[in-house]
C-alpha cells in the first residue's frame, strides 16, 4: 500500500515535470522577438554567397559616401517594413553607422510581423575596421 502510494506520487510528479516542460515551451513560445546581430565576417560570407537582402538604413547622404556594394538605402526615418524589395531565400540584414539606428529598424521590423530581424554589429564602422571593402 505503501509502495502504491509512493509509485503514484512519483506519477503525479512527473506530471508536474511535464507541465512545467510545457509552461517553459509556452513562455519561450511568447517571449519577445529580439533583433540579432550578426558579425562583419559573417555577413561578409553571407553577402559572397548571395544570401543576403543589404538594407542600408543611414540618411542617403551618408550612403552615398561609401555603403556594402548591393545594398539598398531605406533611411531610419522613413523605414517602411512593407516597403522592402521581396527576395526569397534571402535573409534581410539592416545596418547602420554603428548599431543604433539598425537595431531600431530591425525592432520596427520585428513589430511588422518579420519572422526574425538581423542587423550588422557596430554597423558599417566597425565593417570597415574590419577591413571590409565598401563602394559609393
Amino acid at each position: 500500500m505503501v509502495l502504491a502510494a509512493l509509485a503514484g506520487a512519483a506519477a503525479g510528479l512527473s506530471g508536474c515535470d511535464g507541465l512545467a516542460k510545457g509552461g517553459s515551451e509556452q513562455a519561450a513560445a511568447k517571449a519577445p522577438r529580439q533583433v540579432t546581430e550578426i558579425d562583419p565576417a559573417t555577413l561578409a560570407a553571407r553577402v559572397a554567397k548571395g544570401a543576403v537582402l543589404l538594407v542600408d538604413v543611414r540618411t542617403p547622404e551618408e550612403f552615398a559616401e561609401g555603403h556594402i556594394a548591393g545594398a539598398v538605402n531605406m533611411p531610419v526615418e522613413e523605414f517602411d517594413p512593407k516597403a522592402l524589395p521581396v527576395t526569397p531565400g534571402k535573409e534581410t540584414v539592416l545596418y547602420c553607422r554603428s548599431g543604433k539606428r539598425s537595431a531600431r529598424a530591425g525592432d520596427q521590423l520585428l513589430a511588422a510581423g518579420a519572422a526574425q530581424a538581423q542587423h550588422l554589429s557596430g554597423g558599417i564602422v566597425a565593417w570597415r575596421e574590419a577591413g571590409l571593402p565598401t563602394t559609393r
